[in-house]
């Protein structure tokens, strides 16, 4: 086997295996991937996102690269951004999620230049032999499929809320459905230039300008010193142990990498299998962490270290164990042992597309899971906050293991659960990433069919509210999975179901 590829949509996974095929790496394939995802998923990402991308590589060295949205207004002096709008996402019925769009809903982008970076120094192709088959796709359209049809309509609100979007979204007046064909031939032309010239024209050139000059004047923050001067940070990754393995993981500033760490190491000092109810308790737990101190030591020195004292974890630990009694991502593995799992984000995209660039930007200013102590707090430069988490499982050094997801707050839950179902239950990764989820926050268990209905039913009994969901959703997260079997290096992919996802393991 060559390799295998997990992604959010078929013709995103099959860019990454084609690129096995003709011999690139894991990163290669990865940041083909991702660049086909910028016209397959694109309210979701493209290059006004941000993201992280966790690497092993075949000698053995760890590397996270941070390429996430930061936070804007260098050399506004303080001025005040126009109001956030607000918008309500239904997932199904009455359950809905509010997120805030507008111009000053959008922080500086970073994709292209972490995309850059990660093949530069580590991938074997350039980046004009990767952006061909996505620009083609980007002109001549991509089918809607029915996930993609739910994904359009519950979002209709914030991609249709200008011209610009309509254009896209909206050729015929309405929203697109299954079967019709979505056309986006500026991100063609965007993608072209980005092979031919690479990102510079997105920070210092004339796209940059436009960018700049079309959010400021809505009353948005992005100036053009914060993309000159935006760049592509390595951080040393988190790491966890757990069941003999390493989990390394996305560390601050931020916050969902370690929170998944802090969850496993409390699995950890528990020493009992995940069943439903040592979950939701974690989880709860894991919750209760995230204070306005956790938020503001994300940015200090030495924090990942104090939040994840031994001292600390076993106090939890044996008050749990009195208790209990018992955002698109892509992942691959390739056949010299080097894997890349790499999260990249719109959040719910702002709605802004700037005209004759290709630029659809994020709303990461406007998203409550990201601002849960206010809006607009963050200093000019600051990378904000994100629960993304790029996580790779290392047994004995090597990789068994990548994954990540999609899914604002539901991604640590996400990927803690499909982990342990890998990990505890050995199950290769498309079981791991469809087996039914469990989500616990503000007081209320939300679950999936199909989640063990008598653990449900204790859970009632000892005063916990569940939310008994009749349909798998995407609510839950967009899981993408890579694993290797270590006994017999077997490769297996998950694709995850919820978010139309699909892994294709290369021969």
């Amino acid at each position: 086997m060559q390799g295998v590829v997990a992604a959010g949509h078929p013709l995103t996974a099959e860019a990454g295996a084609r690129i096995l095929r003709e011999g690139g790496n894991a990163v290669d394939a990865a940041v083909g991937a991702v660049l086909m995802s910028f016209v397959t998923e694109s309210p979701l990402t493209g290059p006004g996102a941000g993201g992280f991308m966790l690497l092993h590589t075949a000698s053995g060295e760890d590397h996270l690269l941070d390429f996430f949205v930061a936070a804007p207004g260098k050399g506004l002096d303080g001025r005040e951004p126009a109001a956030l709008t607000p918008i309500r996402v239904y997932w199904h019925d009455e359950a809905f999620q509010v997120f805030n769009i507008g111009a000053s809903s959008c922080g500086v982008y970073g994709t292209p230049r972490g995309l850059n970076e990660a093949l530069r120094r580590f991938g074997s192709v350039p980046l004009s032999a990767l952006v061909d088959q996505p620009a083609r796709a980007a002109r001549e359209g991509v089918q809607v499929s029915a996930i993609g049809e739910y994904l359009l309509k519950i979002l209709d609100p914030i991609i249709a809320a200008h011209p610009e979007g309509r254009a896209i979204y909206h050729p015929q007046g309405r929203a697109l459905r299954a079967g019709e064909t979505v056309r986006m031939p500026e991100v063609g032309d965007l993608l072209d230039r980005l092979g031919a010239e690479g990102p510079e024209f997105l920070y210092t050139g004339d796209v940059a300008a436009a960018v700049s000059d079309w959010v400021v004047q809505r009353g948005g923050l992005i100036t053009r010193e914060d993309l000159a001067s935006y760049e592509v940070v390595e951080r040393q990754p988190a790491r966890a142990r757990y069941r003999g393995r390493d989990v390394i993981t996305n560390p601050p500033p931020s916050s969902g990498g370690i929170l998944i760490a802090y969850a496993l190491d409390l699995l950890e000092r528990l020493g009992r299998p995940g069943d439903v109810r040592t979950i939701v308790e974690v989880m709860d737990q894991v919750n209760r962490a995230r204070t306005d101190d956790f938020m503001l030591g994300l940015q200090s020195e030495g924090y990942l270290e104090r939040f994840l004292a031994k001292d600390a974890l076993e106090s939890v630990a044996s008050e749990l164990d009195s208790r209990l009694g018992s955002t698109t991502h892509i992942a691959v593995l390739d056949t010299e042992g080097a894997c890349a799992s790499v999260t990249c984000s719109n959040g719910s995209c702002s709605g802004v597309i700037v005209p004759g660039t290709g630029v659809h930007l994020n709303n990461m200013l406007g998203e409550a899971d990201l601002n849960p102590h206010g809006y607009h707090r963050h200093t000019p430069g600051h990378r904000i906050p994100s629960m993304m988490a790029p996580t790779v499982v290392l047994r004995d050094g090597q990789p068994e293991v990548a994954l990540g997801s999609a899914g604002a707050n539901r991604i640590r839950s996400a990927i803690l659960q499909t982990l342990l179902n890998v990990v505890d239950a050995g199950m290769h990764a498309q079981e791991a990433v469809e087996r039914p989820r469990v989500h616990f926050e503000a007081g209320l268990v939300d679950a999936e069919p199909g989640v063990d209905p008598a653990a449900l039913d204790a859970l009632e009994r000892d005063g916990w509210k569940v939310e008994r969901w009749n349909e798998r959703n995407l609510y839950f997260g967009g899981v993408q999975a890579v694993a290797r079997d270590p006994g017999t290096g077997e490769l297996s992919g998950g694709g995850d179901p919820r978010r139309g996802g699909v892994a294709v393991v290369v021969d």
